[in-house]
């Protein structure tokens, strides 16, 4: 790997330096992270300074990140101390806006992390406003008549307007309609279609749910959901989406888990990866914890997740390490 590149997975961005020896200044490639591409830089004189900054560009000089993050800087040498900065959150324009002094005059082998915590902006109309996250971001502009049909959706569901199915709960029902339900899914639709209990008793028990995320299921499948809602509740309608076949909003749910990995929820995220076969949020559990390292930030978590996981699970994970494994 070139001196120069900076790996990155989810939020986070990690660059590895080879040989940091005579020369007092390194700057590394572009990396890809939000709307921006950005640079680490390091330099050596009492202290090793490392900057943080996006590549100037129209939207950083447009929108300019207010970047919410924490570095890491250690060596490769076993036994040396590793340092962690603060969280910082600043208003980044150039590589003067940002600058971490870390008290070491090492030089050699070194990783350097920066995670992401958050990435906001101001709208352009909206400067001295504030800010808002670009994660999770709304990006798709609805016509007036799909925002007029989500409407009536949601006037439907909010008031019961002709609903003909009762849905029972964990801690309450809900009413729907079987046309929508049909519509998006293949096992309602069969529950309906077939003289089933359901058919016959226009009701559906989902009491492994609670009614919070029951509505959150049916937002979705109205297509009035909101993004925090959507967040919120992840992991029950990835269970909902698996057990009714709704196969878009499976696929919604592995993209938004695999977009904030870290080393807080990596094990509970590949468990759920496993249960689901969810192979790319799999992978990039596995890249996290093995090609990035971090298995080693978490190694009690680890202990405990080896005691209880699934022995095939541990297998496959054995066979990552031996294919992807590298000493750092």
């Amino acid at each position: 790997m070139a001196d120069s590149k900076v790996e990155t997975i989810s939020r986070l961005a990690q660059w590895r330096i080879d040989n940091f020896g005579p020369c007092t200044y390194k700057k590394s490639d572009p990396f890809k992270v939000g709307f921006w591409n950005w640079h680490l830089s390091i330099e050596k004189n009492r202290y090793l300074y490392i900057r943080l900054f996006p590549e100037p560009s129209r939207a950083s000089k447009e929108q300019p990140p207010i970047a919410r993050f924490v570095l890491r800087f250690y060596s490769t040498v076993p036994g040396r101390r590793h340092y962690i900065s603060p969280v910082h959150e600043r208003l980044l324009r150039t590589g003067e806006d940002f600058v971490w002094p870390v008290d070491t005059a090492f030089t050699g082998r070194f990783v350097i992390d920066v995670e992401f915590l958050d990435l906001k902006i101001y709208s352009v109309n909206n400067q001295g406003g504030e800010a808002c996250s670009i994660w999770p971001i709304d990006g798709m502009m609805q016509s007036v008549s799909i925002q007029g049909t989500l409407r009536c959706l949601s006037r439907m569901l909010d008031e019961g307007i002709h609903a003909d199915v009762t849905i029972n709960t964990a801690d309450g029902n809900l009413r729907a309609h079987k046309a929508i339900l049909s519509a998006s899914s293949s096992v309602f639709q069969s529950m309906f279609h077939h003289n089933l209990k359901e058919k016959e008793s226009s009701t559906i028990h989902i009491e492994d749910m609670s009614m919070e995320s029951c509505v959150a299921l049916l937002s979705y499948l109205y297509g009035t959901i909101k993004q925090e809602d959507f967040w919120k509740h992840r992991l029950a309608l990835l269970g909902a989406a698996n057990k009714y076949d709704i196969a878009d909003l499976k696929d919604a749910c592995e993209e938004s888990l695999l977009e904030d990995i870290n080393s807080g929820n990596v094990l509970e995220r590949l468990q759920e990866a496993w249960l689901y076969q969810l192979n790319k949020l799999k992978k990039g559990c596995l890249m996290y914890l093995f090609e990035f390292g971090k298995i080693y930030d978490i190694k009690d978590e680890m202990n405990n997740f080896f005691r209880h996981a699934d022995r095939d699970l541990m297998l496959e994970m054995f066979q990552e390490v031996l294919a992807v494994w590298r000493p750092i």
